[in-house]
């Protein structure tokens, strides 16, 4: 069971989060609640189930069924900092696979397992939603962009000796694991405008647009016709209108 300090504190802040829903809608509240017990114990222990069933009066089972299904619930204890390597496609033709299997050698721990000074817990990811900065390794679900295996382990040998590491966009610093469950469970921390939130590559379409003026068709009543209709395909001002994209465009090397 949790102390009474602890109890106190999950059921007010339970409180707050159950206020976020409509009556009758309160068991959609699970997730943060989920995320809540997570940064208490760093996983979602046995008590973090009970309790999520005692605020939500549903039964334990209903609890651990959506504990399980997804990943960032963690069912045993995780270390103070989450490193994620995406594998999937994109990654793994840019070198995601090499990057997981030196973190691999290098930390002596597989998937889901955790050094034995509880600092890093591995994980291999399917995907990171960061196609662009392929490949990209996350720590606590922060970004860590275009990574070698040798920026990656260098990257875990500064969280091994304690030290502070700044992703590649979002806040100055990576918090613990437990620091960041609770962020999840709907509580800021004051940092969300902190550090650079979307870079070049994300941008490029964005600018290429503005800077060819373009914009998307404007949808029109279902009843409109003459000049307040869009154009057709192929008529002037359609998107078949516009002048093709230059090698300048693609940042002047033709990629």
């Amino acid at each position: 069971m949790f102390d009474a300090q602890t109890q106190a504190r999950l059921e007010e802040e339970a409180a707050q989060i159950l206020s976020r829903y409509p009556t009758g809608h309160e068991r959609s509240a699970l997730l943060p609640l989920l995320h809540l017990v997570q940064s208490v114990d760093g996983y979602v222990s046995a008590d973090g189930i009970t309790f999520c069933a005692e605020q939500l009066d549903i039964t334990r089972a209903e609890v651990s069924a959506v504990a399980t299904f997804y990943t960032q619930y963690k069912r045993h204890p995780n270390g103070d900092f989450n490193v994620g390597v995406c594998t999937n496609a994109l990654c793994a033709v840019m070198g995601g696979d090499q990057i997981y299997e030196a973190l691999e050698g290098h930390l002596g721990v597989g998937h889901d397992e955790t050094t034995a000074d509880g600092k890093i817990t591995l994980e291999r990811l399917e995907c990171n939603a960061a196609c662009d900065y392929a490949p990209v390794v996350m720590v606590n679900w922060e970004f860590f962009d275009n990574q070698t295996p040798e920026s990656a382990i260098a990257l875990v040998d500064d969280i091994t000796a304690g030290k502070d590491v700044q992703p590649t966009r979002g806040p100055h610093k990576v918090r613990t694991f437990k620091e960041i469950s609770h962020l999840l469970a709907g509580f800021e921390d004051g940092l969300v405008d902190e550090g650079p939130s979307a870079g070049e590559a994300s941008l490029r379409g964005l600018n290429i647009a503005q800077q060819h003026e373009w914009a998307a068709p404007v949808q029109a009543a279902p009843d409109a016709t003459g000049d307040d209709a869009p154009p057709h395909a192929g008529e002037h001002g359609s998107s078949a209108d516009r002048p093709a994209v230059t090698p300048e465009d693609k940042g002047g090397n033709g990629q």
